[in-house]
């Protein structure tokens, strides 16, 4: 199993120099393999031996570390399966661009070229081969071996270290027997099936106009002044914040599931569809239900707990105790049913999603009890 850790680097001047010339060699490396994969449509194999060819006739690539630069080689495979797969999910696509200066903000070591030194100090030590010992912030131990490091530059200036380690540890299923269905929406963030609710936070709806006012001074500045790049920045830690309070949100409401239950149902939602509604796009996006259920599902997987996405489809209209379909519009929010039963609509919807996903053969107990037999 692999787990992902984040870390904040305090790099030197020195260090900032060798990290953005990394950066933008590595950028060199993926614009030129992609114009080569365009023109001659060679495979990995073929494109990695180019790149051997390339650091002889350009000696500059030399002063960066020979993974990064072979990283984009598969950076780039990766990027073009991808799109394949789309195309054939009936995706429209267009091609893969060249980077620009500003739209390259990560390198990756694999397998070796990085160490890690701990100190008894604040900071600890990120040694990277031909860049140097980075300051970095470690707040909690990493578990396992460490296989890939990932430094990024964020638009706000700082950055970090994403450490990946691989354990060999067996995660058993949980013996936690409850089980949940989880109705996601815009104004309560999740209704689930105990009757539980937890008001959507609407982070970015609450600092739009701040955001607009600081985008609109953006836009005054002159373009390559020293007050423009200052004033890009304030815009970027704005965001930067939003993103932060959004995420601290999620994480603590998907621990607070993977540590009550030992089987959770969410709905399968397709939100590019659902972005399509020119009312109600800019609140989906705030909402990041696809980054809420990606959370649940990493975590629920190293706590042995079983998440299952299922159809969300009838889920509000359909009568969770009769099962007659109760026709509502968006804007009627309790469900009221023939046989007497009268639920907020998203609470109705939660025990549907976990009545399907009980159904599913793909369910397995959390526990078997075994059978009674009784012999006539």
């Amino acid at each position: 199993m692999r787990k992902t850790y984040k870390f904040r680097l305090y790099p030197t001047k020195q260090n900032i120099q060798k990290l953005l010339l990394t950066l933008d060699k590595c950028r060199f490396v993926y614009n030129y393999l992609l114009e080569q994969k365009s023109k001659t449509k060679m495979n990995r194999y073929e494109l990695s031996t180019l790149l051997t060819k390339l650091k002889n006739e350009i000696p500059e690539l030399k002063k960066v570390h020979s993974k990064p630069l072979q990283y984009e080689n598969s950076r780039l495979n990766s990027n073009i399966i991808a799109l394949n797969r789309m195309k054939k999910n009936g995706r429209k696509i267009g091609k893969l661009r060249f980077k620009g200066k500003n739209w390259f903000k990560t390198f990756t070591y694999s397998q070796h070229g990085f160490k890690i030194i701990r100190r008894n100090t604040i900071h600890d030590l990120l040694m990277l081969s031909k860049i140097g010992s980075i300051p970095m912030v470690m707040h909690r131990d990493i578990q396992g071996k460490i296989k890939q490091v990932t430094i990024k530059h964020e638009p706000t200036g700082k950055w970090f270290a994403s450490i990946v380690a691989e354990t060999n540890d067996e995660i058993l299923p949980t013996k936690n027997k409850n089980v949940v269905g989880i109705d996601l929406g815009l104004d309560d963030y999740v209704y689930d099936s105990d009757g539980t609710h937890t008001k959507a936070p609407k982070i970015f709806n609450n600092s739009i106009e701040k955001i607009r006012k600081e985008q609109r001074r953006l836009s005054r500045k002159k373009l390559g002044s020293n007050n423009r790049i200052k004033q890009r920045i304030k815009v970027a830690r704005i965001h930067e914040k939003i993103n932060n309070q959004r995420d601290d949100f999620l994480h603590k409401l998907s621990t607070n599931y993977v540590n009550k239950y030992g089987f959770i149902a969410v709905e399968d939602l397709q939100i590019s569809n659902m972005v399509k509604n020119p009312y109600l796009s800019r609140s989906i996006m705030d909402a990041s239900w696809s980054k809420f259920i990606q959370m649940l599902e990493y975590k629920a997987e190293s706590a042995g707990v079983q998440v299952m996405k299922v159809e969300p489809r009838y889920t509000t209209q359909k009568c969770s105790n009769c099962g007659n379909i109760v026709k509502k519009s968006l804007s009627q929010r309790t469900h009221k049913c023939e046989c007497g039963l009268i639920l907020p609509r998203d609470y109705n919807s939660a025990i549907n999603i976990l009545n399907i996903g009980l159904d599913k053969p793909e369910y397995t107990p959390v526990e078997i009890e075994p059978l009674c037999i009784n012999h006539a």
